[in-house]
């Protein structure tokens, strides 16, 4: 399984999402540019993809796989890490340009965007096409059933690699509520982010109870029972989640673009992009009976 390369990413990409939010708040914001605040959105949307895509490889193990490690989930784990690596290199250049523009003025933003993405990019795919060795299937048609075991650590490590980005972004969320340009939004704006936060919240809590009930209520010890209820935890915790981020999402362009219209058509569609890549894809492949 490559969950513990994909905790490295998620975390890093929630950060990222959660600074771009924060930034809206702060007392600079303002002094950007036109071209930097629609880029604050831009990069925003490219963050929200790609936190879609990092956590679609846990929506499938539980949902469509039941918990079996299997060659296809392998697969799908890698496919989607990699595509989500372009929209965190997009998001990263946007993030570096909006700083330096705002510093050194436009053509050193610009210098600087590129060539962090041009870094990341050479690094994250360049240099490992360069590097590559031949890919052998680590799992075999005919391999067993996977451990209990080792469908426990993997349920509780699929948890592990969301809850720290949720636990960054409810705190960029709770510092933001502080300040005084939070003050100046209108109150709908402020209901929608107070209603992303308790979704974020919930969200965190979801997702830490597995790790309780596994030590408070069963001592530690695996079970059938307890991986059914920590799996339905963990498919249930990136719900509330993805909506306290569309939420977060619709504050920062309704602050920027000041069309309703606009903030409302744009929070949609991402929210519809992350639930599809969590649940009704899954759901479907599962119904499409695709496994192994």
């Amino acid at each position: 399984m490559a969950m513990d390369e994909t905790r490295l990413l998620i975390l890093g990409s929630q950060v990222l999402f959660g600074f771009l939010f924060q930034g809206v708040f702060q007392n600079g914001f303002d002094s950007l540019s036109s071209v930097s605040k629609n880029l604050v959105c831009a990069a925003l949307a490219l963050m929200m993809l790609s936190i879609g895509c990092l956590i679609a490889p846990s929506m499938q193990h539980r949902i469509v796989e039941a918990g079996e490690a299997t060659p296809r989930l392998e697969h799908a784990t890698t496919v989607l890490a990699g595509w989500a690596l372009l929209p965190f290199i997009a998001s990263l250049g946007l993030g570096l340009f909006i700083v330096f523009e705002r510093i050194f003025g436009r053509i050193t933003g610009v210098a600087v965007g590129v060539a962090s993405a041009a870094l990341a990019g050479f690094f994250w795919f360049g240099l490992a096409w360069l590097i590559r060795e031949r890919r052998r299937r680590t799992m075999t048609e005919q391999s067993g059933r996977t451990p209990l075991s080792t469908k426990v650590e993997q349920m509780l490590t699929e948890a592990r690699i969301i809850i720290p980005g949720c636990q960054a972004l409810l705190g960029f969320q709770l510092v933001a509520m502080m300040t005084q340009a939070f003050d100046e939004l209108p109150q709908d704006a402020k209901i929608m982010h107070a209603a992303g936060l308790c979704c974020v919240t919930i969200a965190m809590i979801l997702l830490m109870t597995p790790a309780a009930l596994h030590r408070l209520s069963f001592g530690g010890n695996d079970s059938e029972r307890f991986l059914r209820l920590g799996s339905a935890f963990v498919i249930a915790g990136p719900l509330p989640l993805a909506l306290g981020i569309a939420a977060d999402v619709y504050v920062v362009f309704l602050k920027i673009n000041h069309s309703a219209t606009f903030t409302v058509l744009a929070s949609s569609v991402l929210l519809l992009a992350m639930l599809a890549l969590w649940y009704f894809y899954p759901v479907w492949l599962r119904a499409s009976g695709v496994k192994s």
